[in-house]
């Protein structure tokens, strides 16, 4: 489980990024965040694993205070988290199966990961993930030779190679096409609901929030203004968060996807061509 009690983080600008957070985020349940720009999402989720160091507050992962971890011993922690990125974050000219391993650094090494001498249980470890990914058939390839829906699933391969119990996904679908994007947070809902992770999914698109996660936080000017289940994002909830807007159309639009999603059938596994 995950815990986040009284998180703030102001940076030397002066601007207050993330205000007096406390969450909670057990075990196989993935938390979607939205909130317009600036509002502290990427903020938040980079405190977490002190990508971003807090200003105030506790971060417990399992019961282990990350805040207040040195150097070293936060290394070792990282390990436990995976990082999942709106970029990719992947080395072009590496293969699929080198990217994926990179995942193992925390484990083996610097020079032991340079020289790509990794030993065999990661190996095999990482061919369990590329299948459950959909990527076997792409191991060999070269990262920039793949198209965005596959470079995020090296992403999130790599990220399940450390075997994680948290992950921690900053807009895994901004760079995607709607079809694509709906498989990908489709195939990290399942993982974690099949690997009991908890997840904090940045995300800037509502209605695809709605659709997947059992849960949505919303922030504004870096403070939590909603938290509860999909269903009870209304009207007025998204005004709080985002402002006036005319909010009716959008949650039509996710309850007409995730009517199609019913009628078409959720298949267990996202296509790897995507």
């Amino acid at each position: 489980m995950l815990v986040i009690d009284n998180l703030t983080k102001r940076y030397s600008t002066g601007d207050l990024a993330v205000d007096n957070v406390s969450l909670s985020v057990p075990a196989g349940q993935v938390v979607g965040l939205i909130g317009p720009s600036g509002a502290g999402k990427s903020s938040l989720i980079r405190c977490v694993n002190r990508l971003v160091e807090p200003s105030e507050g506790a971060i417990k992962l399992n019961g282990l205070d990350l805040s207040k971890l040195s150097r070293g011993a936060l290394g070792k922690a990282r390990r436990r988290m995976g990082m999942i990125f709106q970029e990719y974050a992947l080395v072009d000219r590496l293969t699929v199966m080198e990217n994926v391993l990179s995942g193992r650094l925390g484990y083996v090494g610097f020079w032991r990961s340079y020289l790509r001498r990794f030993p065999q249980a990661d190996i095999d470890r990482a061919f369990v993930v590329l299948e459950r990914v959909g990527l076997l058939d792409h191991i060999d390839k070269r990262a920039d030779a793949l198209s965005g829906g596959q470079r995020q699933r090296v992403g999130i391969a790599r990220a399940l190679v450390q075997e994680p119990d948290l992950l921690l996904v900053d807009e895994p679908t901004a760079s995607l096409d709607p079809k694509t994007s709906r498989q990908i947070m489709r195939l990290i809902v399942e993982i974690c609901a099949e690997r009991g992770l908890a997840a904090i999914v940045n995300i800037h698109d509502v209605a695809l929030a709605q659709m997947f996660v059992q849960r949505i936080v919303g922030l504004r000017k870096g403070a939590i203004v909603f938290d509860g289940p999909p269903d009870g994002l209304t009207p007025e909830a998204l005004t709080e968060i985002y402002g006036a807007e005319d909010w009716a159309s959008t949650i039509s639009k996710a309850q007409e996807e995730d009517a199609d999603e019913a009628e078409t059938g959720l298949p267990g596994k996202t296509l790897a061509s995507a």
